[in-house]
């Protein structure tokens, strides 16, 4: 072994150990790689930033920017609503909402599609009268199949088709990966609608559930009592009996900074003392109001939240958006936008400690209150996702038609060799810039920036890799073990090692690693290049097995109140099933 494969091999290992710790963000770590790389000598230094020219990291850009058009035309809303079945049975809605994610989630962003269909889930669930666990993370999991079926649902694909440009001379087109991502995401579908939702906890199932618009009992809100009102001078019994009342939880009392767990049932309740309330989001805004307590630990004390035009919107923390990692009081919302956050939930569980010092993470979610267009405002400075369903906006029906027939445009003129696949795109890009379907400021906020270093970043490294003859190693060992094999045993082992990956790996960084991994081993096999491929770019998206496989499992995190190991009661079985509807698909169209 050369000091140059020594250096990259240390390297990536590095790298994998610290995307698996998860304590740093992958785009840090992946940038840090690039440099460590340069460092040792095995990037050039005067190439170590083409990958941010690559057309795969422009292709993605403008997929995220497109996605962005389609999500603020709403053409989706009408149709979801459509979709939604008259029926008190659960099974019609689980396969209209997963198939309806998964189709949209083959021409947009995944993440997007999510989010346009998220609040169509949960009026699901409140029709049935059923907790979010029985739809949400199916819904998830529907809009990551779906990707595989053409070139721009998921970047994995688009990666790998640069590849396939790079080792046959030309990419893999916009329907190439239909035929095979195609049965894959149907048959995932089927299985999700059919059965695979049952294997799905049934938390805070009843039939009688709450009619809020999903049933998280996990709030957590502090209220402060105020002189000459009706929680002033009340015994502590007498506020427990009124939370109980409003189906709230009365958790403890702060007085003087210092938290009194379980008070004496005479204590009387005194001036700024803070109550602290458990429960759903409708009896910690009823009990505000009736007592007229003061929100606390939002930066800005505020009273009742009965007002007229004002309304409570749910809001999941999506990754790497801006809220991740700040505090409530940092957030500062009614001082910059006069929102309050009036309570906070976490995976379904019941927070403790200070409200103040409360630091979000991925999935968890907000209760907000405040003047309709002031909410819209603060969950877009963030990059929260409401969980409620708004009404159609006047004038939205020609932005829809005409963000269509752009994106339309673009992949028929691409799909017929007019022109490249990226410039097709940042043509369609300009256009919904000129026509303002995506207003110029948000162009830069429709970019998933981490995603686009991470790639900009890895590119570089893996074409190390392969310069370094790392890769080409790497395939001799998978050669000595799986040489003599069927294709179809080799396929499965390859998928099999990706789909690991992928369950602690961004998607895109496994596709950057195992690509060209797979290209040397169809060098040294003589199988088909395409068929190694495609398994890597389906084996890529399987990330069903834990929260931090894809942003799509830790959105749905919070709302739909999973632990992590109930992602593989479901994401198990059906990566299983993906590998063994997807190898026999490879080995006909592919091999």
């Amino acid at each position: 072994m050369t000091y140059a494969q020594s250096a990259i091999f240390a390297i990536i290992l590095i790298a994998l150990c610290l995307f698996a710790w998860g304590r740093w963000r992958h785009d840090i770590v992946a940038f840090g790689t690039l440099m460590a790389a340069v460092v040792v000598g095995v990037v050039p230094a005067d190439r170590a930033f083409d990958g941010f020219g690559h057309p795969a990291t422009i292709t993605v850009a403008a997929v995220l920017i497109l996605s962005r058009a389609l999500m603020n035309a709403g053409a989706t809303d009408q149709i979801a609503r459509m979709l939604l079945p008259d029926t008190q049975h659960r099974t019609p809605h689980v396969a209209a909402v997963c198939g309806l994610g998964a189709v949209l989630s083959s021409f947009m962003n995944n993440v997007g599609a999510l989010a346009l269909l998220m609040p169509v889930a949960m009026k699901a669930a409140q029709k049935l009268k059923q907790p979010p666990s029985f739809i949400l993370m199916p819904l998830a999991f529907a809009s990551i199949l779906g990707g595989l079926m053409t070139l721009v649902g998921t970047p994995p694909n688009i990666i790998i088709a640069s590849f396939r440009g790079d080792a046959v001379g030309a990419p893999f087109q916009m329907f190439d990966f239909l035929p095979v991502g195609g049965v894959v995401a149907a048959a995932g579908a089927v299985f999700i609608a059919s059965f695979g939702w049952r294997l799905l906890p049934k938390r805070g199932h009843t039939e009688n559930a709450p009619t809020d618009l999903f049933n998280i009992e996990a709030y957590v809100t502090e209220a402060r009592v105020l002189r000459d009102t009706p929680a002033f001078g009340m015994s502590y019994a007498d506020a427990d009996t009124q939370a109980h009342k409003h189906e709230l939880v009365l958790a403890g009392l702060i007085r003087r900074a210092k938290r009194i767990p379980r008070p004496q049932r005479d204590e009387t309740l005194k001036l700024n003392d803070v109550l602290i309330l458990e429960g759903g989001a409708k009896g910690i805004d009823s009990m505000i109001s009736d007592l007229q307590l003061k929100i606390v630990g939002t930066g800005k004390e505020t009273g009742t939240t009965h007002f007229k035009d004002t309304e409570l919107v749910e809001a999941v923390v999506p990754p790497r958006s801006r809220a991740e990692g700040r505090t409530v009081g940092s957030l500062r919302l009614p001082a910059r936008f006069d929102v309050n956050l009036l309570a906070v939930s976490r995976e379904g569980q019941r927070r403790h400690g200070r409200l103040g010092t409360f630091r979000f993470r991925p999935g968890d979610v907000m209760l907000l209150h405040g003047d309709p267009d002031h909410v819209a405002e603060a969950t877009a400075r963030f990059g929260l996702l409401p969980l409620e369903t708004r009404g159609a906006t006047f004038g939205k029906q020609k932005a829809a038609l005409a963000a269509l027939i752009i994106f339309v445009a673009a992949i028929a003129a691409a799909s017929v060799g007019l022109i490249a696949f990226p410039i097709a795109l940042g043509i369609a890009v300009m256009a919904v810039v000129v026509t303002n379907i995506v207003p110029l400021r948000d162009i830069y906020e429709s970019v998933d920036w981490p995603v686009i270093i991470l790639l900009g970043a890895l590119i570089p490294v893996g074409i190390a890799m392969e310069t370094t003859g790392a890769t080409a190693l790497i395939a001799n060992i998978l050669f000595m073990v799986v040489g003599d094999a069927p294709l179809w045993l080799m396929l499965v082992g390859l998928m099999v090692v990706t789909a690991g990956l992928s369950a602690v790996l961004n998607n895109a960084a496994t596709a950057v690693v195992m690509a060209p991994i797979a290209v040397a081993l169809a060098d040294r096999t003589l199988v088909s290049v395409d068929a190694l491929l495609m398994a890597v770019a389906v084996a890529a998206s399987t990330a069903f097995l834990s929260p931090v496989g894809h942003q799509n499992n830790t959105i749905v995190l919070g709302p739909g109140g999973y632990k992590f190991t109930d992602y593989a009661r479901l994401g198990a079985p059906l990566t299983i099933l993906v590998i063994v509807t997807a190898v026999p698909m490879i080995v006909w169209v592919w091999g």
